[in-house]
């Protein structure tokens, strides 16, 4: 199908007049110039093991559905469902699952009910088959974003494999999930485990963090380059793991974004958004403030509505 020009230029007089709509915020500045929801788009979130990659990537889920009333289907092939539903209600309420009354506990659950849906992980899926799940529980659930944890957990199809090997397979997947993308209009999240040599490269003798791991670049996603080549946002998760001190400060390096007209920018190499873990591990601090309050309630929209 042949687009028109003249279709195009609508968009591109709203740019000019400064009219395109940017992706979703928190209105927390110092995350929102780096990271925002955006409708539709591809985005990867890529770390090392063990760095916190679902529990994070959970966190900022857990904001847009509170700011802006989001929907989200989960698919977290390495963590049982409970343990996701406990985590989200922990955030929620800002404490321990054994320290939420017996009420706060029933109304947690509810609002998690509404806002997430999980798949079950009793069973194995390809790319393909959570695709297609995914179209048809949108047809019945309007979501809006969609989080596959990890792409590593998820079963091969078969015939596919043989028929185009490892690499085109991989490209395949990457292209796919674009368009899955393009046409419901959901926002894919897929979390990816950086290859092992990355894991043995480490900050030099000079640098603050001396003989710890360094954080992945793009390159660095198991299957290569292809997988940056395909996504509109790239992201990397890293944490100190080891470090006496900042092992609890997550780092949020942005290394691509496709369309800065819509919000967002790459971080610099040595200045990625930092966020701490709270006491009890109930959500993150930036520069000193808890995100959670930093979310101003009269704008937060409990039922769900498109972007």
């Amino acid at each position: 199908m042949i687009l028109s020009v003249k279709d195009q230029l609508d968009k591109i007089h709203k740019i000019r007049r400064g009219e395109i709509k940017e992706g979703l915020a928190l209105g927390i500045k110092s995350f929102d110039t780096y990271f925002r929801f955006k409708k539709g788009t591809f985005n990867i979130f890529l770390g090392h093991s063990n760095v916190g990659k679902t529990h994070t990537v959970l966190f900022f889920m857990f904001l847009y559905a509170k700011k802006h009333g989001l929907r989200f289907l989960v698919y977290a092939a390495e963590n049982e469902p409970y343990a996701i539903v406990k985590k989200l209600i922990e955030f929620k309420e800002g404490l321990p699952i054994n320290k939420v009354d017996e009420e706060k506990l029933k109304e947690g659950s509810q609002w998690v009910d509404s806002h997430f849906k999980l798949i079950s992980i009793d069973e194995q899926y390809t790319y393909l088959q959570l695709l297609e799940l995914g179209k048809e529980i949108k047809k019945s659930w309007n979501y809006q974003g969609y989080f596959i944890d990890p792409y590593n957990s998820l079963e091969k199809d078969r015939d596919l494999f043989r028929s185009v090997g490892g690499h085109e397979y991989d490209y395949k997947a990457a292209s796919d999930m674009r368009m899955f993308c393009h046409k419901t209009g959901v926002a894919l999240w897929l979390t990816a485990h950086a290859v092992t040599e990355a894991t043995r490269r480490v900050y030099n003798s000079n640098h603050e963090y001396a003989g710890h791991p360094v954080a992945p670049m793009m390159s660095d996603c198991e299957g290569g380059g292809k997988w940056s080549n395909r996504c509109d946002n790239f992201c990397v998760i890293a944490r100190m793991v080891q470090h006496p001190l900042d092992w609890m400060i997550t780092q949020l390096h942005v290394r691509k974004v496709k369309d800065t007209d819509t919000g967002m920018m790459p971080t610099s190499l040595d200045s990625p958004v930092k966020i701490r873990s709270l006491i009890n591990n109930v959500g993150f601090s930036i520069e000193g403030d808890n995100m959670i309050d930093l979310i101003t309630d009269e704008h937060t929209r409990e039922s769900s509505k498109e972007t």
